[in-house]
């Protein structure tokens, strides 16, 4: 489920990265860059909280 989550978040990530890259080169249109780049955003934070700085499970707690 962690390995999931990651990839999801990696997508969301270059969903928020590429689109202004694209509009640059006029490959899409800035709507279209606007949307992907809030759907990207929705997916990150949707996703990143679940498996960031999360410990490992083996590892010992600290008190």
């Amino acid at each position: 489920m962690k390995t999931l989550l990651k990839i999801a978040s990696y997508l969301a990530l270059l969903l928020t990265i590429v689109p202004p890259l694209m509009y640059f080169k006029s490959m899409i249109s800035l709507d279209s860059s606007h949307l992907y780049m809030t759907i990207g955003m929705f997916l990150w934070f949707g996703t990143a909280p679940f498996w960031i700085n999360k410990k490992k499970e083996d590892q010992p707690k600290e008190l």
